[in-house]
Formats: structure tokens, sequence, C-alpha cells
């Protein structure tokens, strides 16, 4: 910066000429002339009218210094008040990042752990135009500027806590689900009106006809992201359905009970994780696509195999090529056989719990990404021991295959197969599992695992990438050599039945990224020991939305 004197020397030498050029002219004389008392008199007068001048030029220059002095004070002022207000941005910036940028999730977690669009597009909002001012404007102006974007930043940081669901702990929780609107209309008599399974013999006086609407099928989800552990990132999840016991009082059916479906411990290291909790079979992983039947699973006890059971196994990936993997699965599970508990708070143990050792699963499977689609092929296998009473025990056992096939950039073809015997716990046997030839519970009776097979195939149609329609078949096959053998069958149903089909045909369509609308028909047969099979159509309309 120019210092005072030498602004003054510069401004004194600057305005000097013009100061003598605006003082009266002064007559020249010769040399050799003189002057006469009257010239003389005007000269002086002259003189003390430019002295009078420069005084005052100089007590202007003195002024301009101190005013340049503390322009460059408050110059300086503002730099510092500048650089204090650029820290205090760029701190307010790293919050806004580590608020967006999510935790490293596990493999199978990892879909959808991003932050919202919204929430990205909110903070990148107010990132903008951070980094400079206006050209051409004023110092005060762009203090101002800086002033009102370090306000619309706080605002924007205090959104950003309001959205966040807290926790007791200090690491993310991130909660989700949907909201599920079905509306059906069914002819024939089916065991559940919102998500059927089976069809059923119409009731002497009943209608065969029925329509309603649920939100049974709603699901809440609670997923939590935790530090590091042994190497390996941990997380955790919690998932919920309002598909339980109708509640017994006016109206009840609509009242669904909140219903505990799955909830998982992880931890993810980069080829292996180790996962334990209430968790879906993971020895038989696919299933088909359906809107109407989230509560359970599409073609449950058709050949779907499914169930919700404890489990503790491990997860190993073997990277074969950048595209493609092999995947070994191994653990052990809670047996599950399909007991109906008493009414109450005690839980009496399952038949296969009262074997005192645990199921033993286990699932190999490769996998492909191409531009076609994913393929996938595996296979897997469950073994458990049930015990039912008067040193009577049984083996449970099933062999299962999935297959996913990207036929072109339109069709995919997926199917699965089972074969077992005393999986009722899982579906198989259409949820029967073993046969009594007497009176069982005489200690004399003795007792047989019912052998099942079953299984289901789909194909996709794939138009546009949000739109998508479904046609698949499932069938569940108990064999019909045992069940006219030996009559007596433990199940829920009044008699034993022989085989039970589903077909449906579905179309789904994404209309935004969070919204869903579908539309179902599905066809049911079930037949039992007697000459007819029963048979239901059902309609159903589905709305939901992801949150």
């Amino acid at each position: 910066m120019v210092g005072k004197l030498t602004w003054g020397k510069w401004i004194y030498a600057a305005l000097l000429p013009g100061a003598l050029l605006a003082a009266p002219p002064l007559r020249a004389q010769n040399a050799d002339s003189v002057s006469t008392p009257a010239q003389t008199q005007i000269s002086t007068d002259s003189l003390k009218e430019l002295l009078d001048t420069v005084r005052e030029l100089k007590a202007e220059v003195r002024q301009l210094n101190t005013q340049l002095g503390e322009v460059s004070a408050a110059e300086a002022q503002s730099e510092a008040e500048t650089r204090r207000l650029q820290q205090e941005l760029a701190t307010a910036t790293e919050r806004i990042q580590a608020l967006q940028t999510p935790v490293k999730n596990p493999p199978a977690a990892a879909a959808g752990n991003a932050p919202s669009p919204a929430q990205g597009a909110e903070s990148r909002a107010a990132l903008v135009g951070l980094g400079g001012e206006a050209p051409g404007a004023s110092l005060q102006e762009q203090l101002s500027q800086l002033e009102e974007k370090s306000d619309l930043l706080d605002a924007k940081i205090a959104d950003q806590y309001q959205t966040k669901v807290e926790s007791g702990a200090k690491y993310r929780l991130r909660l989700s689900g949907i909201f599920l609107l079905n509306l059906y209309g069914n002819t024939g008599s089916v065991n559940n009106q919102d998500f059927p399974e089976l069809a059923n013999e119409t009731a002497a006086g009943a209608s065969d006809r029925a329509f309603g609407g649920s939100l049974r099928q709603s699901q809440i989800n609670l997923e939590g992201f935790g530090p590091d552990f042994a190497g390996a990132h941990t997380s955790a999840n919690l998932r919920m359905d309002f598909a339980g016991n109708t509640l017994q009082e006016s109206n009840g059916a609509l009242m669904g009970g909140v219903r505990l479906r799955t909830g998982v411990f992880r931890m993810d290291w980069t080829n292996t994780s180790l996962v334990a909790g209430q968790d879906a079979l993971f020895f038989i992983p696919l299933s088909p696509s359906s809107l109407s039947s989230l509560a359970v699973p599409a073609f449950s006890y058709s050949g779907n195999l499914w169930g919700w059971t404890p489990q503790v196994r491990v997860e190993h990936r073997i990277a074969l090529s950048e595209n493609s993997q092999f995947t070994v699965s191994a653990g052990i599970l809670d047996q599950i056989t399909g007991d109906i508990p008493n009414p109450g708070q005690d839980r009496d143990p399952s038949w296969g719990e009262q074997s005192g050792q645990p199921g033993y699963a286990a699932h190999i499977g490769w996998s492909k990404n191409t531009p076609k689609g994913t393929w996938q092929i595996g296979a897997g296998g469950y073994y458990g021991r049930q015990y039912w009473g008067f040193h009577r025990g049984i083996d449970s056992w099933t062999g299962t295959v999935n297959v996913q096939v990207p036929l072109d950039k339109y069709f995919e073809f997926s199917a699965a197969y089972y074969r077992g015997r005393a999986v009722g716990g899982f579906g198989g046997g259409i949820s029967q599992s073993v046969l009594f030839p007497g009176d069982p519970g005489l200690a004399t009776t003795s007792i047989y695992g019912l052998n099942s097979q079953g299984g289901w195939a789909q194909l996709t149609f794939k138009p546009r990438q949000d739109f998508r329609i479904n046609a698949a078949f499932g069938q569940d096959n108990p064999f019909a050599s045992q069940l006219r053998l030996f009559r007596v069958v433990p199940s829920e149903y009044e008699e034993p039945l022989l085989k039970n089909q589903t077909w449906f045909v579905n179309g789904i369509y994404q209309l935004r990224s969070n919204i869903l609308f579908s539309l179902e028909f599905r066809r049911l047969a079930t037949h039992d020991l007697g000459p007819d099979g029963y048979f239901a159509n059902v309609t159903n309309l589905s709305l939901g939305y992801l949150f």
C-alpha cells in the first residue's frame, strides 16, 4: 500500500499547477523595465492569494492522508473478518458433507444406504456460490452476501439434523419401509382374504365372493450402522409388519397386530460376513415377484419354502472375475416345525427344538453380472432332528436348487425346486410334516416323516426400466401314497392335502422412485383326498409408497 507521505506528495504535485493556473495572472516585465507602485501592490496580493491556496491544499492533503489511513485500517479489519467467515463456512461445509456421506455398508445392505436425493439436492444448493462474490460489488455488499450465505448454511444444517432419526448411540440409524394398500376381489373361498395361499370348500350358506381392502402388509424397517470392529463393518436391522393376529373387537380385522419378521446383526469383511439373528432361509434365496403378497412370500405352500427363524451363519465370497463370484454359506438354525403355540406369553419348545440340537444348513451359489442382467445358479441343503414324544424321533431334511437366467434384454427366467421330508415348518408338504397310523397320544403308535416335493417358475418381461410383467406357476406335492396309507396327519387342516397349485400374472409399474403400482390376477387350486378340488380366483390392486 502507498504510504501517507507518498500520497501527499503525489496529490500536492498534481494540484499545485492547477492552483497556479487558477491564480490571478502576473504581468510579465522586461528585465530592464521598472515596476510602478500599483503593479508591485498587485503582484504582492497575487502572491498572498497563491500562498493561501497552497496552505489550503496542504490542509486538504493532510485530511486525505487521515481518511486513507482510516480506509486502510477498515480494509485490514475487513480482510480479517472475511478470513474468519471463510473459516466458519469451511467448518460448516465439512459438517454438511459429514451428514451427507453414508457409512460404508456391508455388501448385503449396500443398496439404498445413500442419503435421499432431496437431502443431497438441498445440501448442494446450499453450497453453490460460496467461493466467490459478484464482480464489481462493494466490500460492504460482499460482506452482506457472505453473512446471508452463512445464515442459509446454518439453516440447512438444522434441516439435516431434524431429518435424522435419533438413537441412543452416536451412530447412524435409518428408518424405512413401505406403505402398502391392497384392494382385493375374490371369487371362491380362500384361507385368508387379503393374501390367500389356499382355496377352501365354501361353507354352507356362505358367499363365494368377497371385496375388501387392507394395510396389513405395510412394513417398517430400522437399520443401524455401527463402528468398525476387528476390521469388519457392523450393522443391524429390524423389520416388522402389521399382519399379526387381528384384534378381537369391532372391525378388528382391519387393525392388524404388529408382527416381528426379521432382525439381524452383521459383521462384514471384504470377502466374509457373519450374520446372527432371525432371518429368511438362506439355503433357498429366490422368491417370485409379487406386490400383493408381502406378508408371506408368493407361492407359500405352493412350492416356495420360506420361514423366519433364528440363525447364525457365515458367508464367504470368492471373486472369479470382475463381474462374477462364487459364494459359500453355512450355519445353524432354530428348528421351526410349524407348531401353533398355546395362548399366553409362555413359550413351549417346538417338536424340532425338543431334539436338543439345532438345524444345519448350507448353500453354494455362483452369480455373474452381464449387460442383459444377473445370472444366478445355486444349490442348498438342510438337516434337522425332530422329537415327537415317547422317544420317537425323525430326520427332517431337504435339498434345493435355484436359477435365474437373463434370456435377453427384455426377458428373464427364474425358478426354484425342493425335495424333502418333514419340512412342514418351512411350508413344504403344504405345511404337513409327519404321519401317524394311529393315535399319536399312544407310545405304541409309530411316526413317519412326510415326503414332498415342489417348486415354482417365473418368466419376467421388462419392456422398460420402470415396468415389468411377471407370469408364474407354483406347485407343492406331498406324496399321495403316504397320505392314503396313513390318514392321520396333525395339521391345521380337516383333511390331508394332496396338492396345492398357484398361477399368477401381474404388472408392476414404478411411477416414481418411491411409488409402486401393481395389478395381479391369481388362481388357486387345492386338492385333498376327496375326488374334487377347490378353486378360487383372486384379483389384487396394490399401491405402495416407499419411505
